[in-house]
């Protein structure tokens, strides 16, 4: 079994890199995601941390091909493996000094850095040290051992698909929206703090924030779209600045604790994001409007 796991090891990891270097590489949100992580502090400026997250996507494209090609040479595994050690490392300098900062890992979905994100990176460290030990390619081993291969795989299949964000839309949602057609919704009748809070809540506790004030004039829809993920939920609005050249639409961005409520909490932290859709990069804050500060109200003696 040991050498079925090395030898399937570089198709593995080529999977794996390829679908998170292409969502670095070529995604629309590169920019948005690229905006919320700690390579904006660490480089200064958010169009350098697009483009390192592009150059970060484009490594772990050209290791799949590698991975693919060469599956028995030992330098596309070692690299791979060096760069989960990496990825290790720059998840706990993120969790360190930005707690509140989105992974990059996909370059798809935001949220802060949990327990799932540095998983993913222990499993590009495994996968990269088991492929570098290969002595066979992966196609002759599964014309070797087809049964064998069939298990490792599906095992395989099943273990990056937990640990991938991207897919839960492919296979978690649906398992989660089968469950509720045969057993009924598992939610209380009113959901409370251990409860799914309806995106209706959300929204009502947003619209009641100091963030929506600065963001309205820009916000030109309702709500177009929402998503969870790992402890925020992001909420998503059309929106239009204007600048010298004229008129631009963008989407607005708010991201909040996806267990907060108007019943919890009376001035919740919201991150806003402003994306130009048409260059898909990020909008300078300094196009939404200054929030009045509140005065104080006289104490009665």
């Amino acid at each position: 079994m040991i050498p079925v796991v090395s030898d399937l090891a570089p198709l593995v990891c080529a999977v794996l890199l390829a679908v998170t270097g292409a969502g670095k590489l070529f995604g629309r949100r590169t920019a948005q995601v690229a905006a919320d992580t700690v390579l904006v502090r660490v480089l200064g400026d958010a169009r350098r941390a697009a483009l390192a997250l592009r150059t970060i996507g484009g490594v772990e494209v050209a290791l799949a091909a590698a991975l693919l090609a060469a599956p028995t040479a030992v330098v596309p595994g070692a690299a791979t493996a060096a760069l989960g050690l990496g990825f290790t490392g720059y998840l706990g300098y993120a969790r360190a000094t930005a707690p509140e900062s989105s992974c990059g890992c996909s370059a798809k979905q935001e949220g802060p850095i949990g327990l799932l994100s540095f998983s993913r990176a222990g499993l590009v460290v495994l996968g990269g040290a088991a492929a570098a030990t290969a002595d066979t390619s992966w196609w002759s081993r599964i014309a070797d051992r087809p049964a064998v291969s069939t298990v490792f795989l599906v095992a395989a299949t099943v273990v990056v698909g937990a640990l991938t964000a991207d897919l839960d839309r492919l296979w978690l949602l649906p398992l989660r929206r089968a469950r509720i057609r045969l057993f009924g919704n598992p939610l209380p009748a009113s959901a409370g703090p251990a409860g799914q809070v309806p995106v209706a809540a959300s929204v009502e506790l947003l619209e009641r924030s100091l963030a929506w004030q600065a963001a309205s004039p820009v916000v030109r829809s309702a709500l177009l779209d929402s998503w969870d993920d790992e402890g925020w939920r992001v909420l998503r609005f059309a929106g239009v600045y204007e600048d010298m050249r004229g008129a631009h639409p963008v989407s607005v961005l708010f991201a909040l604790d996806r267990t907060a409520t108007i019943d919890t909490t009376e001035n919740p932290a919201v991150r806003v994001s402003l994306i130009d859709d048409e260059t898909e990069e990020l909008v300078p804050a300094d196009v939404l409007a200054p929030v009045p500060s509140r005065t104080a109200l006289p104490l009665a003696t």
